[in-house]
């Protein structure tokens, strides 16, 4: 027998001890790999795990063709990983969306387990933090913008699911660099209200009035068509590039806006102006002018693209507009102050609010007659509608509070306190939640599937 000695230790060598020591190695090398890799699963760290965790880190993209092929020809499992991550993209057509081709701006509706007529609104957050918001859209995709007039100069967008902030903008811009002449050096803006399109990429914002070289007057809410005040601008935000990338001119004071189901045309309501300006989105510039009466605000378009209804606040009138001859009449005298307007029922429907009437109108537009009404609080401004049009979400600006109305028979149906001067509202179709911005610098978030009435 061929010993080796080591100091005092001698190891056999022969060969039937060198092949049993083999195999006790190989089979503890087996039993520690099979341990690890049981670890790995458990912990989440191994390759299955390592897909979802760069998307949700924000570094799986969806131009990220080549790194698909990589996985895809290196056989070594990772393209069936990435197969296994593939969901319907909730578009009814059943083609497989990767977690990695879906921008965050990009999510999906959800899908509501209640009819929104059945249940109570219950707050799940309180926003603050660098907001003077004045109003608060929903992309319908995953993306909040709060806009926080004049004194903040900033645009706030959140992430609807997680509720933080993702990106703030400086109303801050060099307006050459857009195009626009006439104001040199660095212009200021001051954000009003927004207007998604459908796809949830971009964002228009209006902009109160403007800051710098050559804007003229600057806008007060006072103002007529004869005070002087200077045009102003509607901002692009590209929720993709988390930035502005468009500035297009509009009329003195501009406000509220609306967008074609086609998305062909902008509609912009010019306070000062008295005026509704007609933008083409294609082109990125103001097209038309409508006048209307004393300081335009709500605005709505029909489903035929072409017609469009408009409330001019000071005048007390609802007005019909016709897109292609740029013209619009009257057709109802209203309660005081109409502000706010919401279309339902592929048109057949429209919701009016008068501010200082206390009134939301609910209105036949076949025959542009009021069917019934209600009185949701004091000096009610903007409102929101559910996705499934069962539920009016309004802010009763003096009251502090929200209502919800059910429009089949237009009563209230919930009521909740927020703090003082509630502004802007919108429902997130994503999460299924409403937003309520307050003036004095809060964003109220209510669920509204979890509890019943």
């Amino acid at each position: 027998m061929a010993n080796a000695e080591h100091g005092s230790m001698t190891v056999s060598q022969d060969p039937v001890h060198v092949r049993r020591r083999r195999v006790v190695l190989i089979g503890l090398l087996v039993a520690l790999l099979v341990v690890g890799w049981g670890l790995t699963r458990v912990l989440g760290g191994g390759d299955g795990a390592a897909a979802p965790a760069a998307q949700e880190n924000g570094e799986a993209a969806a131009s990220g063709t080549d790194d698909a092929g990589d996985a895809e020809d290196s056989g070594d499992g990772d393209a069936e990983t990435a197969e296994g991550s593939t969901e319907d993209d909730g578009n009814g057509d059943g083609d497989p969306t990767t977690e990695a081709e879906a921008e965050f701006w990009q999510q999906q509706p959800g899908d509501p387990e209640h009819a929104s007529d059945t249940t109570a609104l219950e707050q799940v957050d309180y926003l603050t933090g660098g907001l003077t918001p004045k109003s608060v859209m929903a992309s319908g995709h995953g993306l909040m913008i709060a806009n926080n007039m004049m004194y903040s100069h900033t645009s706030t967008v959140f992430d609807s699911r997680t509720r933080e902030q993702v990106a703030v903008l400086d109303d801050s811009l060099e307006l050459a660099e857009f195009g626009i002449e006439g104001h040199p050096g660095t212009s200021k803006g001051s954000p009003v209200e927004a207007v998604w399109t459908e796809d949830g990429r971009y964002a228009y914002v209006s902009q109160y009035t403007m800051y710098g070289e050559n804007f003229g007057v600057e806008g007060f809410d006072a103002c007529t068509k004869d005070s002087g005040v200077g045009r102003s601008f509607v901002y692009r935000f590209d929720a993709q590039e988390m930035d502005w990338d468009q500035v297009i001119g509009v009329g003195a004071v501009p406000k509220y806006l609306a967008i074609s189901p086609d998305q062909s045309r902008l509609l912009v309501s010019n306070w000062c102006d008295e005026t509704i300006s007609v933008i083409d989105t294609e082109k990125a510039e103001e097209v038309g002018v409508i006048p209307l009466s004393a300081a335009p605000r709500g605005i709505v378009i029909m489903p035929d693209n072409r017609t469009a209804y408009a409330v001019a606040m000071y005048a007390e009138q609802l007005y019909k507009l016709d897109l292609e001859e740029g013209s619009a009449e009257v057709v109802m005298s209203t309660a005081l102050r109409p502000r706010h307007l919401n279309l339902a029922d592929e048109g057949r429907t429209l919701y009016l609010t008068t501010s200082a009437g206390n009134t939301i109108f609910k209105i036949d537009t076949s025959t542009d007659e009021i069917v019934d009404q209600v009185e949701p609080g004091l000096e009610p401004r903007s409102v929101a509608l559910s996705p499934d049009e069962k539920a009016l979400y309004v802010v009763n600006y003096n009251d502090a509070s929200v209502a919800k109305v059910r429009t089949s028979d237009m009563e209230v149906i919930d009521t909740v306190p927020v703090d003082a001067n509630p502004i802007g509202i919108d429902y997130d179709p994503v999460t299924n939640t409403v937003w309520v911005a307050c003036y004095g610098g809060s964003i109220y978030v209510f669920d509204d599937q979890s509890t019943l009435l």
